[in-house]
């Protein structure tokens, strides 16, 4: 059993900067590829950003050089940062940790509003 946590989305001025935290409890977070996951009102949930327990990263086309997922597994958590925010960037985010055969951890997600 994995619960996670997001915290750190609010509403931000296109241009913006913010900082999503995905703090985990109940297993060890370093063992599992964790991704940042939005949906916007309406849409499909779509993968954002994604790390590996070796710290690989692949991030979406839409938000390469903006947004840098990291972990520090001291912590046991996993942040987004995310710079030079668009209106396009509003959503509610999603942390989910890959669980292989036991499938995906959610949490409850944050929203993220990027509006003048």
């Amino acid at each position: 059993q994995v619960q996670l946590v997001e915290s750190g989305g609010g509403l931000v001025q296109p241009g913006g900067s913010l900082r999503l935290s995905c703090a985990a409890s109940g297993s060890i977070f370093s063992s599992y590829a964790v991704g940042w996951y939005r949906q916007a009102a309406g849409k499909q949930r779509n993968l954002v950003a994604a790390i590996t327990p070796g710290r690989t990263t692949n991030y979406a086309d839409s938000v390469k050089g903006r947004f840098t997922i990291s972990r520090d597994n001291a912590k046991n958590t996993v942040y987004l940062q995310m710079n030079s925010l668009k209106p396009e960037d509003t959503a509610v985010y999603y942390c989910g940790a890959d669980l292989g055969i036991r499938g995906r951890a959610w949490g409850q997600g944050t929203q993220v509003t990027v509006s003048s």
